[in-house]
């Protein structure tokens, strides 16, 4: 039997990718190893999101190359965004056996078979139907607590700074009967959390159901088990998917809203195709229907022609939100977008930096208002396993997606436990169980 190795690199929807990936090989009798050292197949599944994540790749290629130089027949492959944004460019390198897109994974026993006798290959074309629907994942999750199910593939929105759309292609959703079937094989598995992903799951549609309907049957066919989703699109976020939320218990009170900027100059400039006053009042809804929701965003500093005016309007929304985390970043342009085509990346790297600098620190005193309002509150937690730092410990999120910590050697992952909240820091909340 063959040996696959898999590293992924980026988003949650790389790792649903990657369990797929997994699925399609061990049905052609390939078996997955976690030691580099016993691969016959040695891949990565990329992100291109940011230049340093490609970077890291190519770093990593370097690596890949020292066993494939070292153990004759070793084929090395690149998958997902990055090899779709580069293609044959990666071949050319003379480094890569196989580069294959996110809609090409069927392909791979081929691709290998092909490579395996000294034929490197690519296969990077985009498709407006495949959403490896019919593939029962092989899930990465060692403690089979928590499993990713992909509702959907690809982008519509193509914001002006984002490579998503030309690496993953059009947008499509996939038959909600299969996504149901799934969430119910989770449950009869033994997992007790799933996150339904997709690049923008608002926009959902099979026939006549949209999001709001899929999140309820979601919800009512597995009533025991914890329904994350993620990412949502302030445009597109519906009262009625608020309020499907509202109404079940097991949908998670946590909504990851990407907010970008502040400002509607910038907003306008990134595509984003809602303002300031939009997002807000999107806010105040979530917040009406779900005082307990917690909300955490992305946003991008130093984004082309960004002024300082630009800048703090981006911190008087954080002030005025009111966060309880993010992913902040600043703007890194890449290749083929409509912002690398039209703007000039003229912010410069002490400037970006700076503001970024500014943002994280807001958000760090922000992160710590909202855990310190926790103080002394009981949670439902779902325990993932011992604690990094202490063996003694266990660790856990709660529906808010807040880790959670604390003294336990009586339950193990997978145990749902009540536990308060004694103390805190910015990023985590330090428990007893109640």
């Amino acid at each position: 039997m063959k040996k696959v190795y898999i590293e992924t690199y980026g988003c949650q929807m790389n790792v649903a990718d990657t369990e797929v990936v997994f699925s399609i090989l061990g049905a052609e009798g390939f078996g997955r190893t976690e030691d580099i050292a016993q691969a016959d197949v040695i891949m990565a599944n990329t992100c291109s999101v940011r230049d340093n994540a490609e970077q890291r790749i190519w770093g990593r290629i370097e690596q890949f190359n020292f066993h494939r130089k070292n153990r004759p027949g070793v084929v090395v492959g690149i998958l997902g965004c990055m090899a779709e944004r580069l293609g044959e460019a990666l071949l050319e390198s003379g480094k890569v056996d196989i580069v294959a897109g996110p809609d090409a994974y069927r392909s791979l026993p081929r691709l290998i078979a092909a490579a395996s006798q000294g034929h490197p290959q690519a296969d990077v074309l985009l498709s407006r139907e495949e959403t490896y629907g019919d593939i029962a994942p092989v899930r990465l999750d060692k403690n089979g607590v928590s499993a990713f199910i992909s509702i959907m593939r690809g982008c519509n929105n193509v914001c002006s700074y984002c490579v998503v759309p030309y690496t993953r292609g059009a947008e499509r959703s996939r038959d909600w009967k299969t996504i149901v079937r799934e969430a119910c094989r989770c449950a009869a598995d033994g997992y007790k959390e799933i996150t339904l992903l997709g690049q923008n799951v608002d926009s959902y549609r099979y026939e006549d159901l949209d999001f709001a309907g899929l999140l309820a049957r979601v919800a009512e066919a597995v009533p025991a088990l914890r329904i994350r989703f993620s990412t949502s699109n302030p445009q597109d976020i519906s009262d009625a998917v608020l309020e499907t939320m509202a109404s079940h218990a097991n949908i998670c009170r946590h909504i990851h809203l990407p907010v970008q900027s502040g400002s509607d100059r910038m907003l306008e400039k990134m595509r984003r195709r809602y303002t300031r006053a939009w997002y807000l009042e999107r806010v105040a809804k979530i917040r009406s229907l779900m005082p307990d929701c917690a909300i955490t965003t992305d946003v991008i500093a130093g984004f082309c022609s960004e002024t300082e005016e630009d800048h703090r309007d981006t911190l008087s929304l954080f002030e005025e939100v009111g966060f309880d985390a993010a992913f902040m970043f600043y703007y890194s342009e890449r290749p083929g977008t409509l912002a690398a085509r039209k703007y000039p990346d003229d912010v410069d790297l002490p400037t970006k930096t700076r503001r970024l600098e500014e943002i994280i620190a807001v958000q760090n005193r922000l992160s710590l208002e909202s855990n310190r309002r926790d103080l002394g509150k009981t949670f439902q937690v779902l325990v993932e396993g011992p604690s990094k730092r202490n063996p003694d410990e266990l660790c856990g999120r709660n529906s808010q997606n807040k880790m959670c910590v604390w003294p336990d050697t009586a339950h193990k992952a997978g145990d749902l436990v009540d536990v308060t909240v004694l103390s805190c820091t910015q990023a985590t909340l330090r428990c007893e169980l109640a």
